[in-house]
């Protein structure tokens, strides 16, 4: 579910964890305590009071501290924030989301077959680079091979000329 309105991850979850320990101290009310421990109430009314009164705030600061451990170990406020980044992130677009289609072939296939194609691509670049290198490696054998042939014309010509 989305966040309310101008409220990120981490504040939704702080306002949830406040409402679920009012809900539970209501839940404990001094009336109920009192009808547990009706016998220290009758001898003592403020002892009572003040021994729930103990309990409730040792009970809501253990809660919140447990929580707060749950929170610092699975880094939840850092991920809320990620969260939220995406969220706001993907605000603006107009196409939806991939989703899986259930079908691990076509998925891997629908992710796999543009890499493909782009690797495809770089290796015909790189082909044609080759190709082309080779055309002029090849033309300057050629016109290495001609430069030797003529010198032998050359060289026989002369060797001719002084015998």
């Amino acid at each position: 579910p989305a966040p309310r309105a101008g409220l990120g991850r981490g504040q939704l979850f702080a306002a949830v964890i406040d409402t679920f320990l009012e809900k539970l101290v209501a839940a404990g009310s001094y009336q109920r305590f009192v009808g547990c421990y009706r016998d220290i109430y009758r001898l003592q009314p403020e002892l009572s009071r003040g021994i729930y009164d103990q309990f409730v705030s040792q009970l809501r600061a253990a809660v919140t501290e447990e929580i707060q451990d749950v929170k610092d170990e699975g880094n939840l406020e850092a991920l809320f924030d990620s969260l939220d980044r995406i969220e706001e992130e993907a605000r603006g677009r107009q196409e939806p989301a991939w989703r899986p289609s259930g079908l691990p072939e076509e998925d891997a296939r629908g992710a796999l077959v543009p890499y493909l194609l782009k690797h495809r691509g770089y290796l015909r670049r790189a082909l044609r680079e080759q190709q082309d290198a080779s055309r002029e490696l090849a033309r300057a054998v050629l016109a290495g091979r001609d430069r030797i042939a003529a010198l032998q014309r050359l060289i026989r010509e002369r060797r001719d000329a002084w015998q």
